[in-house]
This record gives structure tokens, sequence and C-alpha cells, in this order.
């Protein structure tokens, strides 16, 4: 009879017995915490109870979340362990040191959590933790170790080290783990030849390599690993045949090798492995003529994916054989030009995708038959079907979650789904006709996606009773007219409108400040009168905001709180706002300010659904149109890093803000077709990540700085119809930008425009000589000016007018000497004894020669210096040499 808890513990319990499952021993001691996805939240440190029960031998906290706390290190009181699960936890930060104390571990799986084990390390870990025979620490960063010391982690039979940031490391003591029946390295970058050694794992069942940049002959090592059942070789740089030994894995349950470059046919080999369940080969360059009924032969296959290759699908019309049944299925872009007939048989699909070939006609009654009995997604995009045999009956369709009609050729109206749906897609049709208010039944809805038809008429009022649920709402590129209905109610789950490019009018409803989650959007191209739309400011997430060609009018007032501290790209051209530009916004646009180089992301929405017994996850992308580099550019993917902010095309006046050089991230500036004056600042050499910058068509005036040229990735540059004046900036990227992104500016001379700032055959002086100094003018400013003077009556005066009235004529001229010049003594009474002395004149242009009257030559040489010498009596006359 199982005794009662002890006395020292039962407080203990007491506090803990909402949320673990007490495993009892004759002892009376708690031995097990083995409590499972039981949805805790919250904070959990040293005090905590749970680490007061010295005797637990189980430990598993799996799949709660404790709000990135770090792991106690109190967790080394519980040195009786033998096992330990803090796995999707929400652990964050340093694994602690006291982790060390558990020497009693056989299982310890830290996974999926963003921790660190640098101190102690994967090497401390390896040396004390020495009865180790399950290790998972997929997604812990373990970047800083050395990983020989695993060797002595002898015992070893399950490892992974998933995403690890391993880096290349060295690998070969891995070579050591015998024992081993399971490994990941999955999502680590490898030169191949550091994995050869895979070959002595002989006892190896399972093994991951997605994702390590592999290719070449460490696939071979793989030859004899005959007792796999699970291989995962995705998203690698394999550019060969397929090896026919692969038939020779005949334990093989599961094989994906997608996302590769393997070219050719499938060898007859692969058709061998009777006990293959999941076969993945999508996206890979195979090609030739498959008959499909090669794959039905495989009798156990329940995932089978063949999409987005180079090969044609032949489907007979008889099979005479007993073919598997399907849970997933894709056979996208495979050429096929008819529904396969072995579909009649799968009542068992959850997943069918058969975008991209070549089926036409009207869709079967039969395929709504396959999905009556079990919840299935259905992809029949980028065909040519023209719609329904029987349109207006869907009843068999009951458990739909996912219908994809993209780019096809239905007519007609709106198709009527079951209230099940979760996704639907039918954008890019010949769809006409008005939304009837039956679409608000629709009340799982989380993806509405009917862009790009041609339906009309008023959106229906009830289309903001779907938030709580709709995620993700397309209804751009339509004719849709009238007011926009009321957006939000609270707690809405709307991450992304695009209702652009259609003729929808009024004012921006109040009601979408209930949105709080939105990160994109796009209301760019209606007919829209509104104010500023500052107040969108308070969408804490949006990332993106589109309202081009619309009318919104008046200034942009001050900001009233921490607004759009998200925001990376802003697009109100084409509207009718007035005043200043927003400088005080500029200031409190935090995303701007941070420049991002981490790896390359796209901005997107993932949702997760339900369907069958499985669970699914869609990414789905923003895309806009934005004017880029003076051109509409369609983005069909963002990137995360992308910054950018048009303003062009209404009425800001005054000058442009100081302010803007805080935005550091920004890449693309255009405030351009406005009332913009005053000069173009200087400070914007600060944007140093700027690949387009638009000025043209404004009122500014003054220079162009020289500063400018410090913006190495611009690529795109127009200031084209303002009031510049001065010399255009030469040089660096300059040099590749048109006339036309100067024209128009009566006042700019130089490359590339034809008029030119200086006299036939003569340059600008060097960049050190044109800076200013002490607030005075520059000495080539005012120096040359004088010395044009002279040009009528003789140069000498010219010289000697530049060097009277220039303010930095002591630190222009020393004293030197230099072999190229020749003297010639001319009677100089026009000279001021004061002149006397021994002068050098810096150099400013290169050799250049005026004809002047007398037989008057002059010259001055780009060098170290030209010297001209005064002797009280004579004057040089410079000549080139």
């Amino acid at each position: 009879m199982l005794r009662s808890c002890l006395d020292s513990e039962r407080s203990v319990l007491l506090r803990l017995k909402d949320n673990f499952i007490l495993n009892k021993s004759a002892s009376g001691h708690t031995l097990a915490y083995p409590k499972v996805s039981s949805f805790l939240y919250g904070y959990i440190n040293f005090n905590n109870s749970l680490f007061q029960l010295h005797h637990l031998r189980r430990l598993n906290l799996t799949d709660n979340y404790f709000n990135r706390s770090e792991i106690p290190s109190a967790i080394g009181n519980l040195t009786r362990l033998s096992r330990l699960d803090l796995s999707w936890s929400g652990f964050t930060g340093q694994i602690p040191y006291e982790i060390l104390q558990l020497s009693n571990l056989v299982i310890l799986d830290l996974s999926r959590n963003p921790l660190e084990l640098r101190n102690p390390s994967l090497k401390n870990l390896s040396e004390r933790l020495v009865n180790l025979k399950h290790l998972d620490l997929h997604k812990v960063n373990v970047s800083s170790t050395i990983l020989q010391s695993l060797a002595n982690l002898s015992a070893l039979t399950y490892l992974s080290l998933g995403a690890c940031e391993l880096h290349r490391k060295f690998l070969t003591s891995l070579a050591n783990l015998t024992q081993l029946t399971y490994l990941s390295l999955a999502r680590n970058e490898f030169s191949p030849d550091t994995l050869s050694w895979l070959a002595k794992l002989t006892k190896v069942t399972t093994l991951n390599l997605d994702s390590t940049n592999l290719y070449g002959e460490v696939l071979y090592s793989l030859k004899n690993l005959t007792k796999l059942t699970y291989l995962d070789l995705s998203r690698n740089q394999f550019s060969e045949r397929i090896p026919s030994w692969f038939g020779n894995l005949t334990g093989l349950t599961s094989l994906v090798l997608v996302l590769n470059e393997f070219w050719g046919s499938i060898p007859e080999s692969i058709f061998t492995l009777k006990n293959l369940k999941f076969f993945y080969l999508f996206d890979n360059h195979l090609s030739g003529t498959n008959k499909l009924e090669t794959f039905l032969n495989l009798k156990k296959l329940k995932w089978l994916q063949l999409s987005r290759n180079h090969f044609s699908l032949l489907s007979t019309t008889v099979i005479n054989f007993t073919v598997p049944k399907f849970s997933l299925l894709t056979l996208a872009y495979c050429n096929l030009s008819k529904f396969p007939d072995f579909l009649l048989s799968q009542n068992e699909l959850e997943f069918l995708d058969l975008r991209g070939n070549k089926i036409r006609g009207l869709i079967p009654k039969w395929i709504r038959g396959l999905f009556a009995q079990t919840r299935q997604v259905l992809d029949l995009s980028e065909n040519f079907l023209t719609g329904f045999d029987q349109p207006t009956v869907v009843p068999q369709w009951i458990n739909l979650r996912e219908l994809n009609l993209g780019s096809n050729r239905p007519q007609g109206s709106l198709p009527i789904l079951p209230a099940s749906i979760y996704h639907y897609f039918i954008s890019n049709n010949l769809l006409k006709g008005e939304i009837s208010s039956i679409i608000c039944n629709l009340t799982s809805i989380a993806v509405l996606d009917l862009s790009n038809n041609s339906f009309s008429g008023m959106l229906p009022p009830c289309l903001g009773n779907l938030s709580k649920s709709l995620s993700v709402l397309k209804l751009q590129k339509n004719n849709f007219s009238g007011p926009i209905p009321r957006a939000c109610e609270k707690g809405s789950a709307l991450r992304m409108i695009d209702l652009s490019q259609n003729q929808l009018n009024g004012r921006i409803p109040r009601s979408l400040v209930n949105c709080n989650m939105p990160g994109f959007l796009n209301l760019g191209n209606n007919q829209i009168e509104d104010t500023s739309p500052s107040w969108l400011g308070r969408l804490q997430e949006l990332r993106i905001l589109i309202l081009r060609h619309n009318g919104f009018h008046g200034a942009i007032g001050e900001p009233k709180s921490n607004e759009f501290p998200k925001l990376r790209i802003l697009d109100l051209s084409f509207n009718k706002l007035t005043g200043c530009l927003p400088s005080r916004h500029f200031q409190r646009w935090k995303a701007m300010k941070v420049v991002d180089i981490g790896k390359l992301r796209y901005l997107e929405v993932d949702i997760s659904f339900e369907a069958g017994e499985r669970s699914w996850v869609r990414d789905f992308s923003y895309s806009m149109t934005m004017t880029k580099a003076g051109v509409e550019t369609k983005y069909e993917r963002i990137q995360d890093f992308l910054v950018a902010i048009d303003l062009s095309s209404n009425k800001f006046d005054g000058c442009i803000p100081e302010d803007i050089q805080m935005l550091k991230a920004l890449q693309f500036l255009n405030l351009s077709n406005n009332f913009l004056s005053g000069p173009i600042p200087s400070s914007l050499v600060n944007l140093s990540n700027l690949q387009a910058l638009d000025l043209s068509r404004n009122k500014l005036s003054g220079e162009i700085s020289q500063e400018l040229m410090q913006l190495t990735f611009l690529g795109f540059f127009n200031v084209s119809h303002n009031q510049l004046t001065g010399p255009i900036p030469q040089g660096k990227q300059f040099g590749t930008f048109g006339n036309n992104s100067f024209e128009g500016n009566l006042g700019l001379c130089g490359n590339p425009l034809s008029k030119k700032c200086y006299p036939e055959g003569l340059s600008p002086p060097p960049q050190s000589l044109t800076k200013k100094d002490d607030g005075e003018d520059s000495w080539f400013q005012f120096g040359w000016k004088a010395i044009m003077l002279g040009y009528g009556s003789g140069v000498v005066n010219g010289l000697v007018l530049g060097y009277l009235f220039n303010p930095m004529k002591h630190k222009l001229f020393k004293v030197n000497s230099s072999p190229r010049l020749q003297y010639d003594t001319v009677d100089r009474k026009a000279v001021d004894k004061a002149m006397s002395g021994v002068y050098t004149i810096f150099t400013i242009v290169e050799c250049f020669d005026l004809f002047l009257p007398s037989q008057e030559r002059f010259c001055i040489n780009r060098g170290p210096h030209v010297n001209v010498e005064f002797d009280g009596s004579t004057i040089v006359k410079l000549c080139c040499v």
C-alpha cells in the first residue's frame, strides 16, 4: 500500500496541486512532475516551491509559457533528476551553471527556447552530464562552443543540434557516438567535407540534414546507413541525379529531398521502397515523363509531394490495382491536363494541391464528394477552370477548410461556400456583380481574397462583423464603390487589409483603431476624402501604410502620443496634404531609425488552422505597388528591412526639416512635386542607407552639397525642376546620374548638363580649396572672381587683385621654390612694395592657357605648388613648362 506524502513535502504539493500529476513511491516522496501542456503562464523564479522537491526524479514543463524568464539557478537543487524536459516553455537567456549539478540526468530536452549555452558551455555539459542518452538542444545557441567534447557522451542514442548556429564547427568527434539512432544537424551551415564521418554511424535510423549547405560527395557517405527509416536532405545544394543506391535503403519510411537541384529522371530503384509512407520531391529539376501508376504502386504511401519539377505525369483511365489512400497529395505544376481518375477513390484526403496544371472545364461534382468525410485543403489555382458543374449547390463541402480557385477563368457571381471555410481565395478571375451579405455567414473565415476581379457595388455593411475571425482581407483591384464599412470590433484579429484600386469614397471609419493588430493597411487608389490620417498612428503594430492617390487634405498635425512605433513604409503620395513636412513625427518613428542587417526575411502573416487530424500553417506575404527610383514598382513580397517614405505630389511647403536625418534606416525618400523651398540639407548625408532620393519639381534653392557624394548606396537621384545653383558634385555615384536628374535648374552647371561652370579648358579646384573657413566664402569663389576682373587688361592685374582681396591670403601663400617656373623680368610699378617677398600660390586647376593682349600667356599647374617670386622690381610671368 502506498504511503501518503511526507509532511515535509505536503505544503509544497498543496501549492502545486492544481498544476501537476503525482507519482508516489513507497517512500512517500514525490518522484515525478510530468504535467504536460498545462498551458501555465507567468514567471518562474528561484523561490518557486517546485525546487523544494529534492527527491524529484522526472520534471516535464514542456508546452507552457514562462514569459521569457530565465531558468532559475535553483534547478540545481533537484540533484536526483533523471529526466528534465523544458522544451517549448518560453525560457530565455543563459542556461544556469547549476544545471551541471544534475549528474544523474539521462534525458535532457531544452529545445525550442531562445536559450544560450555559453557559460556553462557544451564542453562543460559534456564533461559533467556523462550519463546522458537523450540530448535535445534544438534552437539553443551553442555557437561559441567546441564540439569535440561531445565524444564524452558515449551513451548517447538521441542527439539534436538543429538550428544551434554551429557555423562550420569541427564535427568529426561525433563519429565516436556510435550508439546514435537519432541525429539532427538541421539548419546549420557546414562545409560538405566536414560530414564525411557520417558513414560511421551505422546504427542511425533517423537522420535530419535539412538546410546544412550540403552538396557533392557527402551524399555518398550515407550509402551504407542501411538502417535508416527517416532521411531528410531538404534545402541543400545537391545538383546531380538521385542516386540509384537509395533503393538499397529498404527500411526507409520517409524520404525528403525537396528544394534541391536534383535533375534527370527518377531512378527505378526508388519504386522498390515498399515501406515508404512519406515521399517529398517538390522543387527540384527532375525531368522526363512519369506514369502516375508507378507511384501508386507504393502501397503504403500517405504523403506524396511531386510539385514544381520539370517532368510530366501521365494518368491512365483504368487502374486495375488497389491504390494507396493518401492524406496529402501535391501534384502542382506537373503538366496534368485533367483530374486524375484515381482521385475518385481518395476519401481520406486532407490536402490536395493541383495548382499550376492545364486542367480545363468545369470542376466535377465528384471532387466535392471527396471532401465529405474529411476536413480538407483544396488548391486548384492557376488552371483553366471555368466554374462548377452545379455552382449554387455546395452541401457536400461542409468540412472544407481552404479553397483556392485563384487565377482560373470562372465568370459570373461569387460561388457560395459553407460556413466552415477558413481560407477562401478566388483572386485573378473574371467574376463580377455585387457581393451578397450572405458572405457574412462565413463566421470562421480567417483569409478572404477576392482581389483582381470585376466585383462592383457597395461592400456589405456586415463585413466588419467578421473581424474577430478574419486576419487577412484582400479586396483590391475591383470596382467596389461607396463608403468603407465599419471596420473592426474590439478584439479584432485583422492583420492585413488591402482595399486598394477600387472606387471607395467618404472617410476612413474611425472604428479602424479597434483593429489593434494590423501590420499592413492599403487604401491607395480610391476616392477617399478625409483629413490627415495621423490618427492611424494608434495602430501600434502597423508596419506598412499606403494611402496614395486619394483626397486626403489639410496639414499633418503634431503627434499626440507614441504614434507609428513600428512603421517602416509610408506612402501618402498624390493627395492634397498641406503645411510643413511632419518633422515631429520623424522624431517618433522608431522603426525607421534602426538599421536591420540581419537575415533576409519577408513581411508576412502566419496563420495556423486545423484540417483533419493536423494543424496547417499558411504564410501570406504582404505585397504593394510603390514608386521606386521614379518607376511604379510591384512588390510581390516585401523585405523586412525595406524602409521607404513617399510624400510626393502633395502641397507641402517650407524647408526640408533637419529631423529627417534621424531616420537612419531610410532607403527610399520621395518628396517630389511639392512646394518645398530652401536648401537641400547637407545633413541628408547621415541617411547612409539611402538608395533613392527624389526632390524634383519643388522650389529648392542653393547649391547641391558636395557631402552628398558620401551616400555610397545612392542609385537614383533627382533634383530636376527646382531653383538650384552652382556646380553639380562630380565623381563617385554622381557620375552615374543622367541629364534628367538635374534639368530645369537654370543655375546648375557641370556634367552631365551641357552648361559648363568654367571657361573652356578649365577644371574645378581641388575639393580641399572649395571648403569654407570660419564662415568666409571659399578662396575659389572670391579669388577666381577677382582674377576674372583682370581678364580684359591683363592677367597680372587680375592676379594681384585676387591676392589683395582674398581673406585667406596668408593661409594660401608660403615660401617655397620650384624648378618648374620660368621668370621674365618686367616693370611692375603698379605693384605695391608690400608685395615684396617670396610667396607660393597653391595650385587650383589643371594646366590651362589664356590668350591675352600683348602676348601675355598665363599658366597655373596642378602640382604640389606653383611658385611666384617678387623682388620689388620685377613681376613674374607664369608659363607652362
